[in-house]
């Protein structure tokens, strides 16, 4: 039954939240970035078009540099980095390892911009004369994906080569010193070598297999800050548009903030796409096929399902 009692507690409830101030939406003090020495975030880092993008919300961007993507990306799952771009296996490997992470949109590429090389005088003309040989990659790369696609092509396993795990500075010197046979390895490093040594491509990702790279961010993060995710694609995928047809800004930009030649920027630069959009059907496909090819190899501790871990964006929301 309800009585007097009741209805004047009640009433005090109402007034009592009525009198209290909304709170205000919570949010970073700053947005951590990853980078690495590929894509354009040079360019938009230099442009400022995040710092004007977050400035009215009070948050501030701050950039952090890897060499590649397995380092970044464990940066991300300690949550000392909310945001970076990477390539296809590095998130394989690392939601294999139970890592907090999410896809939040990825790059189609054109399969360019990676490649398998050997030196100019190498007796090795195809995928299927690596047999026998040491290979450098980057393990949990893109490049190591690159790698096992293209003995699988070429009816080679995994122990018919040598593999020879290095991070890109040590597998440059492995290279150009001739203590390794051939080399996966992306932009501008790839690059870097056709231009410097001469190097000669047996085979570019295209000729293997349909390549993605993705924008990954910390599970965490997402899950609490899912306006600021949309709001960094969106203004990534405004800056793809830019670069796409700024092709020479976005190279200046690139090798004056890594020191690399310019003429092995522009090089990257012209066969690369920066075009950034949600993960499709297509896209989660093609990299549950990487996430199979490395569980059948053993490669990593368990198998995984892409799908699970993908935060799904959709532009203009």
């Amino acid at each position: 039954m309800i009585t007097r009692r009741h209805i004047l507690a009640a009433t005090l409830l109402i007034a009592t939240a009525l009198a209290t101030p909304a709170r205000a939406e919570e949010k970073p003090a700053e947005i951590r970035i990853g980078t690495q020495k590929g894509g354009f975030f040079p360019a938009v880092r230099q442009r400022q078009t995040l710092e004007r993008a977050f400035k009215p919300l009070g948050i501030e961007i701050k950039w952090v540099d890897f060499q590649f993507g397995p380092p970044l990306l464990e940066a991300i799952n300690v949550g000392s980095v909310d945001f970076g771009y990477v390539g296809d296996s590095p998130p394989i490997f690392a939601q294999a390892g139970d890592a907090k992470i999410r896809y939040v949109a990825a790059v189609k590429s054109e399969g360019n911009t990676q490649a398998i090389i050997v030196p100019k005088d190498s007796p090795i003309k195809t995928l299927g004369d690596l047999k026998g040989k040491r290979v450098a990659f980057g393990k949990g790369s893109s490049a190591h994906n690159l790698l096992v696609a293209a003995l699988e092509k070429a009816g080679l396993s995994w122990s018919d080569i040598t593999p020879a795990p290095l991070g890109p500075a040590d597998a440059t010197a492995a290279f150009v010193k001739g203590s390794v046979d051939a080399w996966s390895i992306w932009d501008p490093y790839l690059a870097l070598a056709e231009l410097k040594e001469n190097a000669r491509v047996i085979a570019f990702d295209k000729d293997v297999h349909k390549p993605n790279a993705f924008y990954i961010a910390g599970a965490d993060f997402v899950d609490k800050y899912p306006a600021l995710i949309a709001k960094l694609n969106t203004t990534f995928a405004s800056e793809g548009v830019w670069a796409d047809s700024h092709h020479e800004d976005v190279a200046k930009a690139q090798a004056d903030a890594t020191g690399v030649d310019i003429e092995a920027v522009r090089r990257f630069v012209d066969r690369s796409n920066y075009r950034v959009v949600p993960l499709d059907a297509e896209v989660v496909r093609s990299q549950q096929a990487v996430a199979d090819r490395f569980a059948k190899l053993g490669l990593i501790p368990k198998p995984v399902h892409v799908s699970d871990i993908v935060w799904k964006w959709t532009p203009g929301s």
